[in-house]
């Protein structure tokens, strides 16, 4: 019987800690629900990282450091997924001409990277093209994935195809043959998200029969679509994805208080369909990391 990985993405980036005091913000915060999450059952823990004092998004390659080494030092084992995402959010003016206004980070892509080839994760995410999001859009032109999949092979480090809409998937399918990112990289398919692809099945069917032929994937739906997804990628031999970045809820009105128990209840899911949890171990061996 097939493993099946569960990734647990435990914070996330959007300015949402006010409204969820549940969210992990500080280093500490951060490395310890993901401990959590390992011991629960999750393979891969997804990381970004926040302003400690603010609680928004941060760069800051020292936050990402420290719960690097958190992480590591614990003594349960994990595969450490880092985000590269943040860092082309963009929002327009609607008064002036190429105007930024407020909520625009966009980075150079040398920036986005940095933390990948200071500390080496085993994994981490690429996103794989643009989406309108929120009042602006988040924008990954084919230039700037280049340079971040450059920076991202020569640190040796896997990256996870993040795919928002079909059109992602037909540019990593051509950066794929062009030999600009590896054929064994690992395919995230995000669903849900508003303006990109819908949390259906039909979704996930589409995306199987147009992605390339023996690549591994993982699927998650956000909101209410998150644990739905998880049956539906799994019974289509997918990986999954559970965490307090994608949803809130164990269940309609009722917040989850930790990552750790998102990843109990996609656990018991995949149990009672027959399944069985990837270990670290697992993990590392499906997707060549060993």
């Amino acid at each position: 019987m097939s493993l099946t990985i569960l990734t647990c993405a435990v914070t996330g980036g959007d300015d949402s800690v006010q409204r969820h005091p549940q969210l992990p913000v500080t280093p500490r915060q951060i490395a310890e629900a993901s401990i959590d999450a390992a011991k629960a059952g999750a393979a891969i823990v997804h990381i970004h990282v926040r302003d400690p004092n603010t609680g928004k998004a941060s760069m800051d390659l020292d936050l990402y450091r420290e719960v690097v080494d958190r992480i590591r030092s614990a003594s349960v084992d994990v595969v450490i997924n880092l985000t590269t995402g943040p860092g082309g959010r963009f929002v327009p003016s609607l008064t002036s001409t190429n105007g930024f206004d407020n909520g625009s980070n966009v980075r150079p892509p040398e920036e986005r990277v940095r933390h990948i080839a200071e500390l080496k994760p085993e994994i981490c995410s690429l996103d794989m093209g643009s989406l309108n999001f929120g009042k602006g859009a988040l924008i990954n032109t084919q230039a700037q994935i280049e340079v971040i999949a450059a920076s991202i092979t020569e640190a040796g480090v896997k990256p996870e195809l993040e795919i928002f809409e079909p059109g992602h998937l037909a540019l990593a399918q051509k950066m794929i043959s062009q030999g600009t990112i590896p054929r064994d990289s690992f395919l995230q398919f995000a669903l849900g998200i508003p303006w990109g692809a819908p949390a259906t099945a039909q979704m996930l069917s589409y995306f199987m029969g147009a992605m390339p032929h023996g690549m591994q994937w993982s699927a998650f739906g956000v909101g209410r679509a998150e644990f739905k997804i998880v049956a539906h990628a799994f019974l289509m031999g997918g990986h999954v994805r559970v965490g307090l970045e994608d949803n809130f809820f164990l269940e309609k009105g009722i917040e989850a208080s930790t990552n750790a128990q998102l990843v109990d209840k996609a656990s018991k899911i995949i149990g009672l369909l027959g399944g069985e949890l990837a270990t670290p171990q697992n993990a590392r061996k499906i997707l060549g990391l060993v």
